[in-house]
């Protein structure tokens, strides 16, 4: 199970560094409408540390052994 969560990480991390990439800005609008807007802007290393961060975690999780479906036995 961990396994497929590193994977997941893994990959969430490497698409929200590409949006990084793509987009410069983005503006966020309360749901409730109560507030003001808020500007969002990533700084210039955050994109590349997620692409990174993202492409060594699915890396390791392809490293990673298989778990056996038996439990080890102990000699």
């Amino acid at each position: 199970m961990w396994k497929s969560v590193l994977l997941a990480a893994g990959i969430f991390a490497c698409i929200l560094g590409v949006e990084m990439l793509v987009v410069d800005s983005a503006v966020l609008v309360p749901l409730n409408g109560e507030g003001g807007e808020r500007n969002f802007q990533a700084p210039d290393w955050a994109p590349w540390t997620l692409l990174s961060v993202g492409a060594a975690t699915i890396l390791h999780f392809c490293q990673l052994p298989r778990m056996s479906q038996s439990p080890p036995q102990i000699r």
